[in-house]
């Protein structure tokens, strides 16, 4: 495919335009190599230029056998958002974790020629396409690419200023702490409860304090960092199904949502309302903290809820025999929307109610207000007492707090 490259450097710097006017682009370093590197060269050959050059397109560039997303380059306002996160200074050796190629790129122009980015991706392919790239674009003596898995100490190199990782992580690598410079900085997509946040992670004694948090979606860890969700599907009377995916605190006894979605079918409006295109991210992640029993929802095509795609959110939370899951409805005279839930099961009501109490709390304690603070606790320094507005989320390696501003 012929590249235009006079049409691609005006829309690069258009989209620069627009992501240094969005508050993505904040520095000059950052704004000079997002202008600098040729994000077309590394995507696939097909991609149309207008969506390599879109503020929120994620390219995908490798599948699995069964169509799901392995590998994707970013899109451009978290790539550019996640290295402002790092605060990146000429000189700085920087791990990259998840390969792609044009965000390496990136942070070798930042870093300059007396720093250094080490790049390493656990599938091969991957690693072997990046280094390809970067090496065709000038970048091959400033940056070094692996094929490992990152769960593992990166081999020949002691510490970094800077590790950036570009998959979703469920938990932090302790080798990413161990070879993480005292005052460096971590960037990880990191994934709580089903709900994903790009923080900056900085030192703090003996824990881990996050420093800024980006809304983001990334594929999920592979290798021994991975984490399996646990799904439930639940039938209805046409075959069809409804899946609750579990991150975390799945039910014990998920028989008794046998045949729930024969049930009457519950709701409970909050009365809580927001105008169209407003985001309401927070509230997501506010169920994720907050509410029992809580998960992601997915519904087959032919499904009931299928057919309402437009009056309802993925999001669920489950109470023993009953589930309910985010709902709006028409409000502010056409404007905006009402939140609510819709539930089914036996105690279809109690479950709509539950989480109508949450998004009361959350407009009433959380909207509009300053953003949650995020924490890492390694095993063996759990903190003896959190404040209140703290949720807590365990992992295999440590602890995640999530801090809510009170008062």
């Amino acid at each position: 495919m012929n590249i235009d490259e006079a049409r691609a450097a005006e829309l690069r710097d258009k989209l620069a335009d627009e992501l240094k006017t969005a508050g993505y682009i904040k520095s000059a370093p950052v704004e000079a190599a997002f202008r600098t590197v040729s994000r077309h060269a590394f995507v696939p050959a097909d991609t149309p230029l207008d969506v390599t050059y879109h503020v929120d397109s994620a390219v995908v560039t490798k599948r699995d056998e069964h169509g799901i997303a392995i590998s994707s380059v970013s899109a451009a306002y978290i790539q550019v958002a996640m290295i402002e996160q790092a605060e990146l200074e000429p000189g700085m050796t920087v791990l990259e974790i998840g390969s792609g190629g044009v965000n390496a790129a990136m942070i070798a122009e930042i870093v300059g020629a007396d720093g250094h980015v080490v790049s390493v991706d656990i599938d091969e392919a991957v690693a072997e396409r990046a280094a390809e790239l970067l090496d065709a674009n000038g970048y091959a003596d400033r940056v070094s690419v692996m094929a490992v898995d990152a769960e593992h100490e990166i081999p020949t190199f002691e510490q970094f200023d800077a590790t950036i990782v570009t998959v979703g992580a469920w938990d932090l690598s302790p080798a990413w702490l161990r070879q993480l410079a005292p005052d460096g900085t971590l960037v990880v997509p990191m994934r709580m409860n089903g709900v994903s946040r790009s923080i900056a992670f900085r030192r703090t004694n003996d824990h881990l304090a996050s420093t800024s948090a980006v809304v983001c979606g990334f594929v999920p860890m592979q290798g021994a960092g991975r984490h399996i969700d646990r799904e439930f599907r639940l039938p209805d009377a046409n075959g069809h199904a409804v899946a609750l995916r579990f991150d975390d605190g799945a039910p014990d006894d998920p028989a008794l949502l046998d045949g729930v979605l024969a049930s009457e079918r519950s709701e409970v409006w909050s009365g809580v309302t927001i105008k169209h295109g407003v985001s309401f991210a927070d509230l997501h992640l506010w169920f994720a903290s907050f509410l029992p029993g809580f998960c992601r929802l997915a519904v087959d095509e032919g499904t009931e809820l299928a057919q309402e795609r437009k009056s309802w959110f993925p999001f669920a939370g489950v109470r023993g025999d009953s589930f309910a899951y985010l709902s709006v409805r028409p409000a502010l005279e056409g404007a905006g929307a009402e939140f609510g839930a819709r539930a089914y099961g036996p105690h279809g009501q109690e479950a709509a109610t539950a989480m109508v109490e949450q998004i009361r709390a959350w407009d009433e304690q959380a909207r509009n207000r300053p953003e949650p603070t995020f924490a890492y606790w390694p095993t063996g320094y759990t903190p003896a007492d959190l404040p209140e507005g703290t949720a807590a989320l365990h992992k295999t390696h440590g602890l995640v707090t999530i801090s809510w501003p009170t008062g």
